[in-house]
Parts: C-alpha cells; structure tokens; sequence
C-alpha cells in the first residue's frame, strides 16, 4: 500500500504528563439582556397619573365602604333583632282572616255555597299533601330551603326579566321568597283595627305596597322570620295564609272548596292546580274558569317535573287527567238563594261575622238545578237572540219552605241583583185569587154568577174609571169560575167592589202580600206591586188550606263546631186566613185556569196542577204562579228598565217556563191529586140574578159541603175588633 507521507496515528495513548489537569479558562459570562429602565417599565407619567388615581379612589372607596358596610349591616342587625323579639308564637299566625266564613249546607246536610273568609282548619308543611307542598316550591322559591330569607339570585333574576321585558327594575317580577311573601300576608305584623283604617281594603292595600322602602322592610322582617321560625313553620304559615280564590283562605279551605276533600290528600294535578293560583287567584280560580286553571296548572306540573318533584310517568298522569271540580263546585249552585239566606239572618252571624258559621237550608239542590235548566231551555229556544228580558223563579214547600230560587238568567252569580227578592213589580191579573178568596171566605160559591157588562166607576178626585177586559169584549153573566179562568177583569172589579176593598186588601196582606197595595178599584186588578217571593208565598198560602205563609230559607245556625243551634226557623206556617173549604174552592178554580183558560200552556201531563197568570198594563211585566199538590212555583218576566214586552203574556212565555220547570220538579215525585173541592158545574140551571152589582150565590150546595155563613171574626178583624 503506498505510503501517502500521512503520519499514522499511535497505536498506544499518549502517555500522561501530568496528573494534574490544566486549569480551564473561566466561561464567558452570558450577555445580560438588555432591560428597560424602571421609569420605562411603568409606561410613562400619563400611565403612573392614571394609576395612582385609581389607587387612591380604591382607598377611599374601601375606606368608606366597609365602614358604611359595618353602619349598615349593624342597622339591619339591631331591626332584625327587634322584629324577632316582636314576632309571636307560629301557632298565632296561621288564621289571620280579618272576617268569619258562612258555610251553607242544604237539606240533606250538603254544601252548597260559601260566603266570607273561609278557613278550613290548620295544616302544616308536614301534613299537607307532598303534591302541593312541592309544587308551590317548585312555583315559588325553588331555592327556599337554601336561603337566609332573601335570595340574591332570584332578586337578579327577576331585574334581568324586567329589564329584558322593558319594564322598570322593580316592576312584574318581583324576585320574592316564600319568606317574603309570608311577611306581605302578615303585613309586616300590623295587625288591621277597623279604628285605625277607613276600610279593610284600605288596609289590604296598603299590606301591598311594592316601593323600595317597604320592599326593604319587608326583606328585614322576612330575615327575623327566618331566625325566629324554621323553614317548615314558615312554609306552614304561608299554606294557611295565602289566598286562593272563591273566598278560599288556606290550602285546607281550598282543597274543600274546589275539590271536596282534605289538603292532605290532593293529587298531584289538584296540589298543581292550587298552587298556581297563588299568583292570580280571583282570575285562575277554577269556579272561574276551569279550562284556564287547568292550564296553569299544567305550567306547574312541569316544573315539577324540571325539579325532579314528579317522575316523567307522574307529570303525564297529571297531565293526562287534569284536576276537575267537586260536584258542589262545579254546580255554583242556588247563588241568589244564598244571597237571600245570608241576608235574611242577624248581620253579626251573617254578612259582618267574626265566627265561623254554619247554615242550614231549605234548599233542594235537585229542584235548584231543575229551575235554572228550564230557565235556560225557555230563553234558548223561545226567546229571540239577543234579548234583554229577564226572568226570575221561585220554588217553595207548601210551608214556605223555599227549594230552589233564580233571580235571573245568570244562574252562576253571586251578590248580582235578585229579581225574586228585590224587584217590586205590578202584579195584574195574579192578584185576581185574593179577590175571590174573600168573596169564598164570605160564602160566595164559585158558581155564583156575575155579569161581564160595561161598567165605570166614579173616583173621587180622579174622575170616572171604567175598566175593560184584555180582549176589550164582554161575555154577559159569568160564574166566578169563569170569569177567574179567562182572567175577565170587569168581573173581579165588580166582586171587589161588591165584597169591599178593604177586606181585600186585609185577606192579601195577612196572605203574605205586604206591599202597599192600592186604594182604589185597580186594586183587583194587580195595581199594587210585590216581589215574586211574597206572591209564591201568597199562593203557598191557597194550598196549604187558607193560613198564612212567611217564605224561608234558613232552618238553624250554629257555630262551627258547636251541635246547639243560635236560632232556628225564621218563617213557615202562620194563622189561617180563610177557611179551609173556602181555599179548596179556590184551587178548584185555579185547576180550571190550566185546564181550560189563560194558563193552558202550563198543564201538565201527568198531575193536576192550578194557577193564574198575570200581565200588567202594557205588558211590562208577566206572571205565572202556580201549584201541585207538593210544590208551588211563581215565574216572573219583564225587563229591569220596565220597557214593555212584545208579544209576551203571562200564559205565554212565563206559563211555559212554569211548565217546564214542574216537569223538572216532579219528575219522580208520586202523584198525588190537588187538595180541591171539585165542584159539580151545572150549565143548564139558571143562574141567579144580581143584585145592586153583587154576585149571588147558588142555593144548591156541592154534595157533601155544608156551607157557613159569612166568616164573621175577619169582619172584626176589619173593623179592630180582634
């Protein structure tokens, strides 16, 4: 291999000078980074200006905050422990009614209407329903058991939802916590003294107030609530505070109110349903309107299911099967009766009661609703649409025992204007009764004769007075029978005339009849005005054999929890006014108005039944008032301004609600006949002359009836003697 002149690598190491190995050169330092100077780095004099401004607010900002802070904290420290030594025992917080409620209970013992503040009884956060306890949580203050009273979240919460929604910060969305919204039902503790207010609404009012100040002493007192009570004692008292519409106070009145049934065993769609009516209860009430309840209600129930309250299968149950008001509830039945009732009893335990009151009624659910359903078909299928007329209906006992009363075509209403009770109208021809209960009462046989003629009467100061008939004819010698059947008018002036106004008028009153009636000879002729009640009263008095009726509603009243009534009947039967014989003729010839005169739109299929008809001049108001053997009834029509009716008579349109209603009532009801003496007519025998104007009466008696002379004691009675 040729040799390249390189020189060849030893092939041992070099041998070791020296143990020691040379001292390395020192490394060269790294080159420092340039820095910026002290005055660089704090960009300038503008920036260090701006800098120490801001620190030297901060200071004062901390400085006076925390003091400011501390003053504040100690003041709402010092209020919050004065409210909690004020605050009561719980137990004295859970009926704050300001008034007592009225139960009513008709005659088989059933609710049928409330008035006042009801309150059912005392529940507690424990023994409620589960159901309703948590969906008012789950409406109201999901958070409340997390909470000192006051929750910042949802106070900013409901900001951000005003603000959002253009309202003012404070404005619809409130933020409130169930403590909260206890302190507002407590008033902040002022209790309402009617010395102290103008009204209790002035107080409500005020209890209501949404300003910053009271929105802060609200909050103070929600927080001694919180320190004071536990958070189920709390929630205690709102269940039994807050309002729920129908006059419902509490959850257990509620629950019995809508649903009939304790507060602790409401369903899941119930507890919903009653929970969302906190925020609007006069508008969600379900008597209301139950199809807007029930959609309120679903709101909640998914909430509760968001919150885990309801399992998904439970939320669509409760969906499913939405909650449905009781029978009672649901019927709002016999409002005007209710009305009357509470009206007709001492204030003290009635309209202004501290207590709570149970009353109970005459009232037939049953006959009720068969009232108002005839009500309701006459005006759907007979009167024109549109119409303003009214109606009104009474139904009594024989007794005077009422069993169901409409006073107007709103069947549903409560404090509305009662047309049966409170509208005074003339009575036309259903007077006509009283006038041949007197001639009967003095003798007079209904086949005695009377001749239909033209007739005038000289009244002194008003001049010359001749009535006429409605068909403006006349129909020459009549018997009273006939001439009450067919509702001749110049006929019933002369047995007036003949028999004495004066005694008319005393056999109408002591009937019932206790308006003013006329003095001059329209009084046979229904001049003078009365109520619907007092004449179905009147003519309870015809069939019950000639005494005096009082029409009542009220049976007994007591306390609740007390078995001794405070009082009892206020009405029923009275003194007798005609002879018994007297009155059963008179039934036979109200039998013949519906049989064969102007009341033949009433007949009835299946019983006998008497009546007579009214219409007053113009016809401004039309009447029918009748009778089976169980049951009177008086129907009254007319509009409340008194304009006239067109082309309506008593024996039209108010003899055919009459029916209707009869057909209602007695459905089911053995038959039974009418307690009259039927009396053999005898067309072919002469009739018997007049004499100076008065009917004479037949020689011939009804077979079997022993006529008496002239009661005497109702002359005496006329002239003061007793």
């Amino acid at each position: 291999m040729a040799n390249t002149g390189r020189r060849k690598p030893p092939l041992v190491a070099d041998r070791r000078k020296s143990k020691t190995r040379p001292k390395a050169k020192p490394k060269a330092k790294p080159r420092r980074r340039a820095t910026r100077s002290r005055s660089a780095r704090r960009g300038g004099p503008i920036r260090r200006a701006v800098g120490g401004l801001l620190r030297w607010v901060w200071r004062i900002v901390w400085g006076i905050g925390w003091r400011i802070g501390l003053v504040a904290g100690l003041i709402v420290g010092l209020a919050t422990g004065y409210v909690y030594v004020t605050l009561p025992d719980v137990a004295q917080l859970l009926d704050g009614r300001a008034r007592g409620s009225v139960t009513l209970l008709d005659r088989n013992g059933d609710v049928f209407a409330w008035r006042g503040d009801q309150f059912g009884g005392v529940v507690t956060a424990q023994s409620v329903s589960r159901h309703l306890r948590n969906a008012v949580l789950a409406t109201e203050d999901k958070r409340f058991y997390l909470h000192p009273g006051i929750d910042p979240i949802g106070i900013a919460s409901a900001v951000r939802i005003n603000l959002s929604e253009g309202r003012g910060p404070l404005s619809g969305h409130g933020g409130s916590t169930i403590t909260q919204q206890t302190a507002k039902l407590l008033c902040l503790g002022v209790e309402y003294r009617a010395e102290d207010w103008k009204s209790e609404a002035d107080y409500v009012r005020d209890c209501r107030q949404t300003s910053l100040w009271r929105k802060a002493k609200e909050a103070i007192y929600a927080l001694a609530m919180e320190a004071k009570y536990t958070k189920d004692e709390i929630l205690s008292i709102y269940l039994n505070r807050a309002y729920l519409g129908g006059g419902a106070y509490g959850a257990e009145a509620a629950a019995q109110r809508y649903f009939g049934k304790p507060a602790a065993n409401l369903s899941a769609a119930e507890g919903a349903m009653l929970a969302g009516l906190l925020t609007a209860p006069s508008t969600l009430a379900p008597t209301s309107n139950i199809e807007r309840s029930q959609n309120r209600a679903s709101v909640v129930v998914r909430l509760m299911q968001d919150q885990g309250y309801l399992s998904t299968a439970e939320a669509r149950a409760a969906l499913d099967t939405p909650a449905e008001l009781s029978e009672a509830a649901e019927a709002q039945a016999g409002g005007y009766f209710a009305d009357w009732v509470m009206a007709s009893g001492p204030e003290f335990f009635t309209r202004d009661t501290t207590e709570d009151v149970i009353i109970r009624t005459t009232l037939d659910q049953r006959i009720q609703t068969a009232a108002e359903d005839a009500m309701q078909f006459i005006f759907e299928e007979k009167v024109r649409e549109g119409s303003k007329a009214q109606a009104a209906i009474v139904v009594m006992s024989a007794d005077g025992a009422v069993r169901g009363m409409v006073g107007g075509r709103e069947t549903k209403v409560t404090g509305a204007f009662n047309r049966a009770t409170q509208a005074r109208r003339q009575t036309g021809s259903a007077f006509k009764p009283f006038v041949y209960a007197t001639a009967l009462e003095l003798g007079y046989s209904s086949q005695a004769t009377v001749t239909d003629e033209a007739y005038c009467i000289d009244i002194p100061g008003s001049g010359r007075w001749c009535p006429s008939n409605y068909d403006n004819k006349y129909h020459g010698r009549v018997t009273l029978t006939e001439a009450l059947k067919n509702s001749f008018n110049i006929p019933a002036v002369k047995v007036s005339e003949s028999v004495g106004r004066d005694l008319v008028r005393r056999v109408a009153s002591e009937f019932g009849i206790q308006s003013d009636l006329a003095a001059g000879p329209a009084l046979a002729l229904g001049a003078s005005e009365s109520t619907l009640l007092e004449m179905s009263g009147a003519y309870a008095g015809i069939l019950n054999g000639g005494s005096s009726v009082t029409p009542y509603g009220l049976v007994d009243l007591r306390l609740l929890g007390q078995d001794e009534p405070l009082m009892g009947t206020g009405g029923g039967i009275g003194e007798r006014v005609i002879r018994e014989e007297a009155a059963q003729e008179l039934i036979y010839m109200m039998h013949q108005v519906i049989t064969s005169g102007t009341g033949r739109r009433a007949n009835l299929p299946d019983r006998e039944a008497a009546g007579k008809s009214g219409t007053t001049q113009a016809a401004r108001d039309a009447w029918f008032l009748g009778f089976t053997a169980d049951y009177v009834t008086g129907v009254w029509m007319g509009y409340d301004d008194n304009t006239p009716l067109t082309g309506v008579t008593g024996g039209g349109l108010p003899a055919e609600i009459w029916h209707e209603t009869m057909v209602r009532v007695d459905k089911g009801v053995p038959v039974r006949p009418l307690p009259m003496l039927r009396v053999r007519e005898r067309p072919a025998e002469p009739l018997q002359p007049e004499t100076n104007g008065r009917p004479q009466r037949q020689p011939t008696q009804t077979p079997g009836h022993e006529r008496r002379k002239p009661i005497e004691n109702i002359l005496r009675k006329l002239l003061g003697g007793g």
